[in-house]
Formats: structure tokens, sequence, C-alpha cells
């Protein structure tokens, strides 16, 4: 699949993974409809995919938000006349052990930006893929097909993006609609900073080893491949892909390889 003229929507657009995707493939001349909470980062994103030859439209969105989504989509096919391909990457996160939660209302957020977000966005993009045949890219994650230390309820959140994806994509076939599933494993952004504590408030500073995780940039470039390939699952790391088979045959120590990780990651 190659991307010049292609209409793309692409949500958490303004920083991390998002922002990196935008700009790689801006490099193909595409028509991006880049989409976040609004600001300065969404507007600086929309700047630089432009410098690269890209023709973009920038809309202020929240996924939580149903009548936003339909808008968002609205204003893409209204600015380009449909909609070639759909990337689902706005999302949150948290870091605690479910027994020091406070604030219980963190997993409603998680469930409704993460999963619903990417339900309400792909039902009113979905007519439009269909007549252009076109792709759906859903950014889960590895929490997505294993458990995670004191990521509980993001964890659940991209567990279930995965089973909605996985579930649509058999139901599309036959339609010319394909479905691209990527986990990526931890990746430096700005959404660890955000990451909401047990009272549900943002940590303001990352858990994470920057130094020892994949870039934003070099996760964009696996995911672009994959796009066009219209590849069915990418897991980003090595570590991941094992974990996958491991489970099946030792649970146990995929147990005891998340733990590590969250650990040595601190």
């Amino acid at each position: 699949m190659r991307f010049a003229g292609k209409t793309i929507v692409l949500t958490g657009a303004s920083e991390g993974i998002g922002r990196a995707l935008a700009i790689d493939l801006a490099e193909d001349r595409p028509r991006l409809v880049l989409a976040a909470r609004g600001g300065e980062r969404l507007a600086a994103t929309a700047a630089d995919c432009r410098a690269r030859g890209a023709e973009v439209l920038e809309v202020a969105a929240d996924v939580a938000d149903r009548a936003q989504c339909e808008r968002l989509i609205e204003r893409a096919v209204g600015a380009f006349g449909g909609v070639d391909v759909l990337v689902n990457n706005a999302g949150i996160t948290m870091w605690s052990r479910f027994d020091a939660v406070s604030d219980p209302t963190i997993f409603e957020r998680l469930i409704t930006v993460n999963y619903l977000g990417s339900v309400y966005l792909t039902a009113a993009a979905l007519p439009h893929l269909k007549r252009s045949h076109g792709l759906i890219v859903a950014v889960a994650s590895i929490a997505g097909l294993t458990g995670v230390p004191e990521r509980t309820g993001y964890a659940a959140s991209k567990h279930a993006m995965i089973g909605f994806f996985d579930s649509l994509r058999i139901e599309l076939d036959g339609t010319g609609v394909d479905v691209t599933v990527v986990a990526p494993d931890f990746v430096v952004s700005e959404i660890h900073k955000r990451a909401m504590g047990p009272d549900g408030r943002a940590l303001g500073k990352t858990r994470m080893q920057e130094s020892r995780i994949m870039t934003s940039e070099a996760c964009a470039r696996l995911i672009r491949r994959a796009m066009q390939r219209r590849q069915r699952l990418l897991i980003t790391s090595a570590r991941g892909k094992f974990g996958r088979v491991l489970k099946l045959l030792a649970p146990s120590v995929v147990d005891r390889i998340a733990a590590k990780a969250i650990r040595e990651r601190r």
C-alpha cells in the first residue's frame, strides 16, 4: 500500500508515536487528518508534516466523546472526500498497584479513551473505509497480549481493544477493508509522564529508563512498514514475540518476565 494522495486519519497526533508516525507518513505526501485534544503541539506536528509535503487538516478532538469522533470523520470527509486509513492511536495509561488505587474512575477513563474511543471512530469511519477498501490500524500494546503488573486498567483496556479489532477483522472479510493491530513494547513518549497514579492524578514524570527503550521514531517506522503490507499483527520487540509463544507453554514464566520488565525500567 502506498500513501501518496491517501486520506489518513490519525489520532493522538500531537506527541509520541502519533507525532512520529505523522511525520514519517508525510514524506509520501498523503492527506493527513491529524487529531488530538488541540494546542500548540498538534499545530507543531501539522506544520512539520506540511513542510514535508503532506496536505494537512488538524482537528481538535477528544476521542472519549462519541460526538467529537463523529465530527472528526465528518471533517475528514468534507475536506478530502473520504477516508482511506484510520489510525486509532490516542491513548492514556496508569502506574499503580490495584490495591493502592484510591480513585476507581481511573478504570472508566482508561476504557473510555483507549477502547471506546477506537470503537466510536471506527464506527464513524467504516462506511467510508468500505468504499475505499481501506485500512484500520489499532495501536494497542504488548500489554494487550499479556498481564502487566501496576498497569491493570491499561492492560484491560488494551486487551479489549485487541479483542474488538480481531473480531472486526473476521466480520470484514471480503469487504476489502483490512485491520492491522500494533502491539508496541515500551516506547519513549510523553504518555508516561501523564500516567495516572493511584489517586487519578498525573504522575508528572516518567518511570521509564528512556535510554533502554525504543524511540517513537523507531516504532513509527515499524508501524508504517506494517501499514504498507496491511499486516495482521505487529509486535515491535523480540521479547514480545517470544512471550506470545511462551505464554501458551509456560504462562508463569511470562508472568515473571513481565514483573521483571517493570522493575528494570524504573
